[in-house]
């Protein structure tokens, strides 16, 4: 039985054949400890140097700017984390938004629990962040605001550049989590103006277990993970060679699918697939459409159970009802209640996801299943 048609590639993305090409070698031949000043040593360190090139440029930062991780959630928390560091004991505030991954919430939560203050703002019914509730929310003692860049579960593109501005007039840090953004539409740190970025390497074709943080220059946040001077003295730990030759391949490819119009390729599936799904009648779309990741259409069924469509859409489509961090067992999405989506609305929610290698073909034949199984069900 063929496998069916994958369209959750905000879960996570299949590693492209071109990066698996470029690891290879560095599993299989070139074994040196980049941080070693012999020939093996040498070659591995340039190996680092030339992904930590094309990640930057990817971004349109400057290679010193890029530290190695080993996710999007260490990304995040080396900057939640770092940044309450470096208040006063017990005074940092911090600011998220409603809608945020675990990944950027459970440290900023965790950072509460250690007696820091905690402010979440809230979204509209689009799931965007008010500039207006984040300004409200700026204090003498706010060290940072931390707001995605675009949502995992609806799409929403948010004001990250205005959001920034902000921040740096009240004297604070300003970071937003890119993980879904990166390689998907352009991303560019000048524009955005943002203090720190975070990259998640398995949402761009990359394997799972690499990531990679931008930290402008002049920032200064202290290491999460101590030891010897990795990452020059940001992130202790000896560089995972294959990997991060993976992230910059990942990197180098997006910059190029981006330029050859792939957000536009993918945005015409996304709408195809809407259109499709629209005569089966009583359903609503979440998100704003107008500025929304191009890949990405959340769905909601009236008086549906998103598990129950879920396993009847199996066997053809392979779908999740959210983020798949924490979909186990179905119920309504934090994203959809700050929303104020309905839960007659929320509970039949599929978050259907599009990726560089999805079809008009496959895209038709997923939505006759998705439409077959709501009109049996």
């Amino acid at each position: 039985m063929p496998d069916p048609i994958y369209l959750d590639y905000n879960a996570t993305t299949p590693v492209d054949p071109r990066v698996t090409s470029a690891i290879e070698p560095w599993l299989r031949q070139h074994f040196g400890n980049p941080s070693s000043s012999h020939v093996f040593g040498r070659r591995a360190r340039q190996a680092v140097d030339r992904a930590r090139q094309q990640v930057a440029a990817l971004i349109g930062a400057e290679p010193d700017e890029i530290v190695f991780t080993a996710s999007g959630s260490e990304s995040n928390n080396m900057v939640i984390q770092g940044s309450a560091r470096r208040a006063r004991p017990g005074r940092a505030h911090l600011i998220c938004s409603a809608i945020e991954h675990p990944a950027v919430l459970e440290p900023c939560l965790a950072m509460e629990e250690r007696g820091h203050r905690l402010t979440v703002v809230p979204v509209d019914g689009r799931g965007l962040v008010s500039t207006a509730a984040v300004e409200a929310a700026l204090a003498d003692d706010t060290t940072l605001v931390s707001v995605m860049h675009a949502n995992n579960e609806v799409g929403t593109i948010q004001p990250i550049a205005a959001i920034a501005r902000l921040a740096r007039a009240g004297g604070a840090l300003s970071h937003t989590d890119a993980a879904q953004s990166v390689g998907k539409i352009p991303v560019n740190v000048r524009e955005l103006g943002v203090d720190t970025l975070s990259i998640a390497g398995h949402k761009l074709y990359a394997p799972k277990g690499i990531g990679a943080l931008y930290v402008r220059r002049g920032v200064e946040l202290p290491a999460l993970i101590h030891g010897a001077g990795h990452e020059a003295g940001r992130r202790a730990g000896t560089e995972s060679v294959p990997l991060i030759v993976g992230l910059g391949e990942a990197c180098r490819l997006a910059a190029e699918h981006l330029a050859a119009g792939e957000s536009a390729r993918l945005e015409t599936l996304r709408e195809r697939l809407w259109r499709a799904l629209e005569p089966v009648g009583d359903l609503r779309r979440h998100g704003a459409r107008e500025h929304s990741l191009p890949n990405t259409l959340s769905v909601g069924f009236r008086g549906l159970e998103a598990d129950r469509l879920l396993e009847a859409i199996a066997p053809v489509v392979a779908a999740s009802a959210g983020a798949a961090c924490h979909s186990a067992g179905v119920s309504v999405s934090w994203v959809l209640h700050a929303m104020g989506v309905a839960p007659e609305w929320a509970r039949g929610t599929l978050r259907l996801t599009i990726g560089r290698w999805t079809t008009e073909e496959e895209i038709d034949r997923a939505a006759e299943a998705v439409v077959a199984a709501v009109r049996r069900l």
